[in-house]
């Protein structure tokens, strides 16, 4: 009867870890419980730990916070961690953390796709992100917008839609998978975007599209979930000519984890088919299994063109990133 009543109270509790009164009266004990860090948006996280909860009993708190924030309190708290498994972030910013982790094999491993995966298997890729450009369909015509060169080209001054790479781990993808598509030294290319972004970089890569479709932007980058959920008559989608990125976000066990087999449960539980579908059928996301398949309407990964993005690369490369990147914008200023 206390274990039913547990388990009809993770239904009605909010799903951070505050608010809504103390039920710890009804949590279960040490061994039924997990503590989560992610980065993802509570429509993301919110049923999949839900059902989780109700498929296992097992007591989930989750933390939530931006990715980087999360990882940096996880290497914090490395000598006493707090937290059993970070769920989020992309798995270039794992890879900068990966000391932190503790090598796991899932269940099905034999099913995931290769790109972004851990050779040493201290993290998991969760789901598959490829990146895409977006524009104003009043202000730009079709085909006007083709590829990553566009955001080099004078005639969009000002008028592009990118979020701060060093804020923005989507827009940080971005730069290097420009880096990746467009010949040339990297670091001249970056200088050429910070100028054709006139001082204008959005402070939050959730503005990209939005600032597309009122018009105060023409064209955008941003990512192809994000895109397909906020699609409108006023905002169209191309895929880039050059090819693309899809970068993976992930998830990883926390080396010292108080809870590690309940991780290693929900880990197998997020990589499994029944996830996978909800990706594809309710998220707008792409799998990272092989037999789970992009809906019909959308190219397919062969279509796409996905180039070979190295994580490790991209995580040596973020802090002379960073530093360029302000000289640039205080140039500007």
């Amino acid at each position: 009867m206390k274990r039913a009543l547990a388990l009809l109270l993770l239904l009605l509790l909010p799903l951070s870890g505050c608010g809504g009164g103390d039920f710890s009266a009804f949590a279960p004990g040490e061994a039924e419980r997990l503590v989560i860090y992610t980065s993802h948006k509570e429509e993301v996280y919110g049923p999949i730990v839900k059902e989780f909860q109700q498929r296992t009993g097992i007591w989930v708190e989750v933390v939530t916070g931006g990715s980087g924030e999360l990882l940096e309190r996880i290497a914090v708290e490395a000598e006493a961690p707090a937290c059993d498994l970070m769920f989020g972030g992309g798995v270039e910013s794992l890879a900068a953390y990966e000391q932190y982790f503790e090598p796991c094999t899932p269940a099905g491993v034999e099913y995931l796709r290769r790109v972004g995966r851990s050779d040493e298997g201290l993290w998991t890729p969760f789901s598959c992100l490829p990146l895409v450009l977006v524009y104003n369909t009043r202000l730009v015509s079709e085909g006007e917008l083709t590829g990553w060169a566009d955001l080099l080209d004078p005639r969009w001054k000002g008028r592009i839609a990118f979020a701060d790479p060093t804020v923005s781990g989507s827009s940080y993808t971005a730069a290097l998978t420009l880096f990746s598509c467009i010949e040339g030294d990297d670091w001249d290319i970056l200088a050429a975007l910070a100028a054709n972004l006139d001082g204008g970089a959005l402070s939050d890569s959730g503005d990209v599209v939005e600032s597309v479709r009122s018009g105060s932007r023409y064209i955008g980058v941003t990512l192809e979930e994000t895109a397909l959920k906020q699609r409108s008559p006023e905002v169209g989608i191309v895929y880039p000519a050059e090819g693309t990125s899809a970068v993976p976000d992930g998830c990883a066990l926390i080396k010292g984890a108080r809870h590690p087999e309940n991780a290693r449960a929900f880990l197998d539980f997020v990589l499994g088919r029944d996830v996978q579908e909800l990706l594809v059928s309710g998220l707008s996301r792409r799998s990272v299994r092989t037999d789970v398949h992009a809906p019909q309407d959308l190219p397919s990964e062969a279509e796409l063109g996905i180039i070979d993005y190295d994580v490790h690369w991209a995580g040596g490369l973020k802090e002379e990133f960073s530093a360029r990147w302000a000289a640039l914008t205080e140039a500007a200023a």
